[in-house]
């Protein structure tokens, strides 16, 4: 697949490229669980919720013993999802919603307490994974490719980045590194 941006630090050409095949971030160890419900298409984390009435039963008897959000879909030659909505009323719908147990989070973050504050900072986190999800789910996932102009020889290249300004600036930082790694080793050998 061709790049999408190139940039050149010293002699190393970094290249953004589309990864085609990303690893979906929902197999990763998660702290949310995503519970979708559609009888075309299989978002989100495997549940053991037979329909959306039975998990809204459980959101419902455990309110104060989780964290949750809604889960909405825009399909539309393609799918995105968020947590706040779309404004196309005939392409978008709730889907279901993320969760995490309030147990949890106390073991996850050694909290003894999970206060209001806590608890919008755990929206924030459930937030994000569901952006990294739309990203997978849109295809906003990259690698970069680092060549050598002087040999044409390809010295890295590290593919699933959330975000092709993420990629690049991880690019960056790599190139960098190299140049920095070629000065000094410069160095030891003007020093010899």
């Amino acid at each position: 697949m061709e790049a999408i941006e190139e940039k050149t630090i010293g002699k190393y050409k970094i290249e953004i490229i589309p990864d085609t095949e990303p690893w979906d971030p929902r197999s990763d160890d998660n702290l949310g669980t995503m519970v979708c419900f559609s009888s075309r298409y299989n978002w989100g984390d495997k549940h053991d919720f037979p329909d959306p009435d039975q998990f809204a039963i459980f959101v419902a008897i455990n309110r104060d013993k989780i964290i949750t959000l809604p889960l909405y879909v825009y399909v539309h030659s393609g799918t995105t999802m968020n947590t706040t909505g779309f404004s196309c009323r005939f392409d978008s719908w709730c889907c279901g919603r993320i969760y995490v147990t309030k147990a949890r989070v106390r073991e996850e973050y050694g909290w003894k307490r999970v206060s209001k504050k806590r608890i919008a900072q755990i929206e924030d986190y459930l937030k994000g994974e569901v952006q990294t999800y739309d990203q997978y789910l849109t295809g906003d996932v990259y690698g970069y490719r680092i060549t050598d102009t002087e040999t044409e020889e390809e010295v890295d290249s590290v593919w699933g980045y959330y975000g092709d300004e993420y990629c690049m600036t991880e690019a960056v930082a790599v190139a960098q590194h190299l140049m920095k790694s070629d000065k000094e080793g410069q160095l030891e050998l003007d020093m010899k």
